[in-house]
């Protein structure tokens, strides 16, 4: 963490999902009004009393952006912490665990790959009711096939190196291996895949809810706010902006962390520690040189 936070990408990115994180924690508190309450004043303009003006139904803009935050912010954690347990563990253990076991995780793999998720999604829902838990975790299976891939390659990198097969032979379990020489190096990779992965759960959240699908109206959502500010843009044509360019800047900051968490580990983080270090002892190299003068 603190390699990502040495560069400037992972500085913003770390701030931009920092702001989102506390926007679904206390956004519902720091809603100026009641984001369900509506009114006579119907596409009212920005004003005093609206910051961002008032929606079809009077309902105040800004009140319910703050509050549907947390549905968007708890949404694609699902997705993403649902893919990273069902896709890594399998993963991980189809290197040890047999040809049998490693056959089967690889057909299922291949096969999740196969299926549209969002179309997938959908079909959930409609079987199983409207709800958008249920929703985000069959897409957070279908989504698992990444994190299977990450963490199968970073383990077959290590897999056969000499630490690894003295601690098998010497009687090591597979899950004390994994724990203590397999974790850190599949966790780098792995981060990566979740980073992508939040702002992948952003995009699927905010399209089943554009579609009006997970969430039930009139509760607010982001998708949702997008999805019925179209209606009305000859009266309030700047009314989509707001939503759109949330939904925008929480998937670009979570792809910025993921290119600051690949530019941090491996060879390249082990470089950039190498050179901040050099340029650290280059002064203090400079301050004890003798310095010469005249007689």
């Amino acid at each position: 963490m603190r390699r990502v936070l040495a560069l400037t990408s992972g500085r913003i990115a770390v701030a931009v999902l920092t702001v989102v994180a506390l926007l679904a924690l206390f956004g519902p508190l720091l809603a100026p009004q009641d984001p369900l309450a509506t009114s006579d004043a119907t596409l009212a303009p920005v004003s005093g009393a609206h910051w961002m003006g008032t929606d079809y139904l009077g309902r105040d803009v800004l009140s319910r952006l703050l509050d549907g935050s947390r549905v968007s912010v708890l949404g694609s954690l699902e997705v993403a912490l649902t893919a990273l347990v069902v896709g890594t563990v399998p993963g991980i253990l189809s290197v040890h665990l047999g040809r049998a076991f490693e056959w089967v995780t690889l057909r299922l793999a291949d096969t999740l790959v196969a299926l549209p998720f969002l179309l997938f999604a959908v079909a959930v829902v409609a079987l199983l009711g409207n709800g958008l838990t249920q929703a985000m975790l069959v897409t957070g299976v279908l989504v698992s096939p990444l994190f299977y891939r990450v963490s199968r390659a970073a383990t077959l990198a290590v897999a056969r190196s000499p630490y690894v097969e003295a601690a098998l032979i010497s009687g090591a379990s597979v899950g004390w291996v994994v724990r203590r020489h397999l974790w850190a190096k599949v966790l780098p990779p792995v981060a990566v895949a979740l980073a992508q992965t939040i702002g992948v759960g952003f995009v699927i959240v905010s399209s089943l809810t554009f579609l009006g699908i997970g969430v039930q109206p009139p509760a607010p959502t982001w998708g949702g706010l997008l999805a019925s500010d179209l209606g009305y843009l000859g009266q309030r044509p700047w009314a989509p902006l707001a939503p759109a360019l949330l939904i925008m800047v929480t998937v670009w900051a979570a792809n910025l962390l993921a290119d600051a968490v690949r530019d941090v580990s491996g060879e390249a983080g082990r470089a950039l520690v190498d050179h901040r270090k050099a340029r650290a002892d280059r002064p203090a190299a400079a301050g004890h040189a003798p310095s010469g003068g005249a007689s």
